[in-house]
């Protein structure tokens, strides 16, 4: 096995240089890092984990706390987090919080409190004031993404805000019978995101003078699937037919959009939809959304920690409003 001294030799430096080096930290000159790279590459060195934890007190290595692995907004998140602290020279330990209580509770009781992090990025989970406690107890850098936790550094959305600048483009093209695609209330659950983006949808309704139509909210469970059914529902019942639907996500609305081609309707001749997130296929299917980062929401929630980490931020400075922007493609028009 290589050893740093090996390393120092070649590169022409002390072992006290290769080890600021290549973890990063303390003032090393430019040509000094680059002498140590290209040595370390050479020879196949490989920083050990185990020694650098013992001479830093760190592990290098993030928590990152996740409701879903199998849903596309938050395997994006989790894309941006880890390509961030993947960067920086962090490992990750995902935690994966389940709906069996019994599994929710021991990872905040037992498995955060190993000492095998250095800091935690919780991605929209509502956490309860005992599991907030116990985030807190552990001495770290927390950073958590999604709705408002008062004790918590945390970068938020404004979900209502979101709804609202979809519906609005929606009524700026001329649509009055818009329909929603919420949520089943089982997936109405942390932050009750689904429900505030109803609120959106529903204040910019009032905002135009329209009451909404009880027929035209139709629940989900923010799939592409749950979307084409939900569309079936919304376009095959008999009385009035919605113009436009708003999609609560970008899976939905595309969806929405094979279903309405299923029945034989255009998009966006026939009926307009637009959807939420920034979906990775919404240019293929030329869908009109709210994009709301969440690869950038991964990364700036990474840089966040690692910040505080370095102590080159404040805690307060960590929590902040994500942005998010209107994106028009083909799947929206005039009535």
């Amino acid at each position: 096995m290589v050893s740093i001294d090996e390393v120092a030799k070649l590169a022409g430096v002390s072992t006290a240089t290769v080890s600021r080096a290549l973890s990063g930290r303390g003032h090393v000159s430019e040509a000094s890092r680059e002498r140590v790279r290209v040595a370390a590459e050479t020879l196949g060195y490989v920083v050990s984990s185990r020694a650098s934890s013992l001479a830093s007190g760190r592990t290098r290595n993030i928590g990152v706390i996740v409701p879903f692995l199998d849903r596309w907004f938050f395997s994006t998140v989790l894309s941006g987090a880890s390509t961030a602290l993947m960067r920086a020279g962090y490992d990750i330990t995902l935690y994966n919080i389940t709906a069996d209580a019994d599994v929710r509770r021991e990872v905040f009781s037992t498995f955060l409190r190993r000492q095998r992090v250095d800091a935690v990025i919780a991605v929209s989970i509502e956490l309860d004031e005992g599991e907030t406690e116990q985030l807190l107890d552990l001495g770290l850098p927390v950073i958590a993404i999604g709705g408002p936790n008062p004790r918590l550094n945390t970068l938020t959305v404004d979900d209502t805000a979101v709804a609202e600048l979809a519906t609005r483009h929606l009524l700026g093209l001329g649509h009055r019978d818009i329909a929603h695609i919420g949520a089943n209330p089982e997936f109405d659950l942390d932050f009750h995101i689904p429900t505030q983006r109803r609120l959106g949808f529903e204040r910019a309704l009032a905002d135009a003078g329209i009451t909404p139509n009880p027929a035209f909210l139709e629940p989900a469970d923010f799939t592409v699937d749950g979307g084409f059914r939900a569309t079936k529902q919304l376009l095959g019942r008999p009385g009035p037919r919605p113009t436009a639907i708003f999609a609560a996500s970008d899976e939905m609305a595309i969806g929405a959009i094979l279903a309405a081609r299923d029945l034989g309707f255009r998009v966006p001749q026939d009926l307009s939809v637009i959807g939420i997130d920034g979906h990775e296929l919404g240019e293929f299917f030329q869908l009109s959304t709210v994009d709301q980062f969440p690869m950038g929401q991964g990364e700036r929630a990474a840089n966040a920690v690692l910040a505080q980490l370095e102590g080159t931020t404040d805690a307060a400075a960590a929590a902040a409003e994500l942005p998010f922007e209107l994106i028009v493609r083909g799947s929206t028009a005039r009535v």
